[in-house]
């Protein structure tokens, strides 16, 4: 079978230029009277009861509110202390969040940047070398930009470094004052702590759905990943917010089967289902449309960045894990699609920061709604319905 990559792509678009973005990023951090934009360039569909839409909000309570989760993001979860180095890094998406940190931040310690960045291109992207070197020197790192940035050499030799950092990749306005971010960290944290005796001596893996998903691989229980709850409090952690997930890496060359994403990829809804044919955890084919070819070329100009023997890494099945957050929408924002309760993900592409051997530089996430789960004979995920507990 022909990998996904080595099939001739079709010629990508070209980049739009960063310097308009820029400009308007730093009028906006400098003028909170001009109108918030969904960055997204997707509206909220969720109608919540009682609440009004975030954007027929007016300005002023959009700032409050930025404001509030601000103050919970430095004070609760990252715990920032009197004269600790932080560094909050934003892009021309964020700037509005950026400044309300940067300001809430203030409050804590004196020594506190805020630097704006060119956005990426995907998620995985190295930052700039000026700003890798400055996340060296921080203690705290606090990183709301368009594309992830936690599966990057800069992070993982900042938490070598000591630092403490959180990642909040795609984050808009309104996902920064409301959902996932308003959940009970405290209690994700107790719930997500209780999941380590069902793990133990467990390592063999099911995942099934009625869109056609069919894959099985290994783990090794010890692996598990069980600190993403929000709280970031002490040196070399690192965790995503909004919070509440439990992840692995999948054995490398284990997993074998089809995976359908039927909820988001990268950072949208799913209109027609995306297969995922793999074979010894690689990805061997793509299928779904034009979202087909998209990844196909997606993943094909990373894998052309790279030595040729490792070009075929890019397809590595990188990540398995599974929502605990029961604020958590799913809107199209796979930073608070896959921390959903009862959704589950698979990420493709670079697995360093878990363990593995695939450096390939991209690491995207899909989501399912409504899988369903075991470990070995233990089904703790039916349907999309979490049901360890019940």
């Amino acid at each position: 079978m022909v990998r996904p990559f080595s099939r001739k792509a079709k010629k990508s678009a070209p980049l739009k230029t960063e310097d308009e973005e820029l400009e308007e990023v730093v009028d906006a951090v400098k003028e909170i009277g001009e109108e918030p934009v969904d960055v997204m360039g997707q509206p909220s569909e969720e109608v919540v009861q009682g609440v009004v839409p975030f954007d027929e909000l007016s300005i002023e309570e959009v700032a409050r509110q930025l404001k509030v989760s601000a103050e919970m993001v430095i004070k609760t979860c990252m715990d920032v202390r009197r004269g600790e180095n932080v560094l909050i890094v934003c892009d021309p998406t964020t700037g509005e969040i950026g400044q309300a940190l940067h300001e809430s931040a203030n409050e804590r310690s004196d020594r506190v940047l805020l630097i704006v960045m060119p956005k990426a291109r995907h998620h995985g992207e190295e930052p700039p070398s000026p700003v890798a070197n400055l996340m060296r020197q921080q203690q705290v790192i606090i990183a709301p930009t368009r594309y992830s940035l936690t599966h990057t050499r800069a992070i993982r030799q900042s938490l070598r470094e000591g630092s403490r950092v959180t990642t909040m990749p795609g984050m808009t306005n309104e996902m920064f004052s409301r959902g996932g971010m308003s959940a009970d960290f405290s209690e994700i944290k107790q719930k997500i702590s209780d999941l380590g005796p069902y793990f133990r001596r467990r390592r063999i893996i099911k995942v099934t759905s009625e869109q056609g998903t069919d894959v099985t691989f290994e783990v090794n229980w010890r692996e598990w990943k069980l600190d993403d709850n929000g709280i970031c409090n002490r040196p070399k952690m690192l965790t995503n917010l909004p919070a509440g997930k439990a992840f692995i890496m999948p054995r490398e060359g284990s997993m074998n089967g089809t995976v359908v994403i039927d909820g988001s990829w990268e950072s949208n809804l799913v209109d027609e289902p995306i297969t995922l044919v793999i074979e010894e955890g690689m990805i061997m084919d793509v299928k779904g449309g034009t979202i087909a070819a998209t990844i196909r070329q997606e993943f094909g100009e990373a894998a052309k960045r790279l030595r040729s023997k490792d070009r075929e890494n890019v397809w590595t099945m990188a990540e398995f894990g599974f929502g605990m957050n029961p604020q958590a929408r799913l809107s199209g924002n796979v930073l608070e699609d896959e921390k959903r309760l009862g959704t589950c993900y698979f990420s493709v592409g670079d697995n360093t920061a878990l363990g593995g051997n695939s450096a390939v530089g991209i690491h995207i996430p899909g989501v399912l709604k409504n899988a369903s789960v075991w470990l070995d004979d233990t089904q703790f995920i039916s349907k999309g319905e979490f049901i360890l507990w019940d």
